[in-house]
């Protein structure tokens, strides 16, 4: 693992992280089972609380407050199961006192959920998010697999094997479980994708107008909810609907899938998209100074490079310039994104 996602975990366990490093770092350890680094650290963990078992000093009015301030939202929406909504934040609780029960914590949580279905009847829904600047590897629980890319989410309901449904919000990969009779359905905006045994990459960020499907492997089919229109997909295929108008197109799939391998890939992308892209991977604010820039297009390949590295080379290779405005504290107390501003050289 890299040192600043390290130094998230370390704030996390301390209770001195801010709201997207909690919610990163919860993603981190619930998605993360095949992560070396975090097994390593939980053994580690335990052994070490074997050996201190006697120690009390451990500090925990910063979970009372998390505790407290959940407690105080659900009072004030009475639409809310209370339930589900207290078991997540106990288990959070004591992920923060005792990391290495968290996957135990996670193993319980399905448990007492499948208890609270059987006799209730009801459905729990779960959601995975990754933050802005941060990637969230996930697994479904019918064995799908896939990544989420930075601030998007995903959301599906309990019991989940023979409803197989998604809601996405944002971008994500993902390598579904062959299941003939229960096909995977992943709702994002306006479309359905329908997929059985499937390799393939969706982008569907609210704020956007368009939404981008990436075909690597097998087929699907693609629905149109406000047109009826259908499509399948074949491998190497690229589908854009973009205000309910539909394309398609060949294309080089590494370059949309690459985001997952950590490498920030443009092949001749206009500089609208390159903009658009740079603010998600660095969660930073992008703005075009002058609108000849949308006739750029660039071609390049990064891959754990600082952002300042990334504005460089495009200063090297076109007439442009760039200032960056840093973080400021707002009134309330949050921060607003750092602001890169792109000038055309005259």
């Amino acid at each position: 693992m890299k040192q600043e996602e390290i130094d998230r975990i370390e704030r996390y366990i301390n209770g001195e992280a801010d709201d997207n490093e909690r919610d990163y770092v919860e993603s981190l350890f619930i998605n993360g089972e095949s992560n070396l680094y975090l097994r390593n650290r939980i053994n580690k963990d335990w052994d070490m609380m074997l050996r201190d078992a006697e120690k009390k000093d451990v500090d925990t009015r910063h979970i009372l407050d998390r505790i407290h301030h959940v407690i105080r939202k659900e009072e004030t929406n009475k639409n809310k199961k209370p339930l589900r909504k207290l078991l997540r934040v106990y288990m959070k609780a004591a992920a923060v006192l005792l990391i290495p029960l968290l996957f135990a914590g996670s193993l319980l949580y399905h448990y007492v959920s499948d208890k609270y279905l059987k006799n209730t009847g009801e459905e729990a829904i779960t959601n995975i998010y990754a933050p802005y600047g941060s990637r969230v590897s996930f697994t479904l629980p019918d064995g799908t697999t896939g990544m989420l890319n930075s601030g998007s989410s995903l959301t599906y309901r309990l019991p989940f094997i023979k409803n197989r449904k998604v809601k996405l919000e944002g971008e994500a990969w993902f390598e579904v479980k062959k299941d003939e009779q229960s096909p995977l359905l992943v709702d994002a905006g306006n479309s359905v994708v329908c997929v059985l045994g499937t390799s393939f990459n969706i982008s569907a960020y609210p704020n956007e107008n368009y939404i981008e499907i990436v075909l690597t492997e097998g087929e699907i089919e693609f629905l149109d909810n406000i047109k009826g229109q259908r499509e399948i997909m074949k491998p190497g295929e690229r589908l854009i609907n973009q205000g309910g108008r539909v394309s398609k197109s060949y294309v080089e799939p590494e370059k949309y899938t690459s985001w997952t391998e950590g490498k920030l890939i443009f092949r001749g992308d206009q500089m609208g998209e390159v903009a658009r892209r740079i603010e998600r991977w660095y969660n930073v604010k992008v703005i075009l100074a002058d609108k000849e820039l949308l006739k750029y297009s660039f071609r390049a390949t990064f891959e754990d490079d600082r952002l300042e590295d990334v504005l460089r080379y495009l200063t090297m290779t076109s007439p442009i310039s760039y200032r960056i405005t840093p973080r400021t504290i707002l009134h309330d107390g949050s921060f607003n994104k750092e602001e890169i501003t792109i000038y055309k050289t005259r």
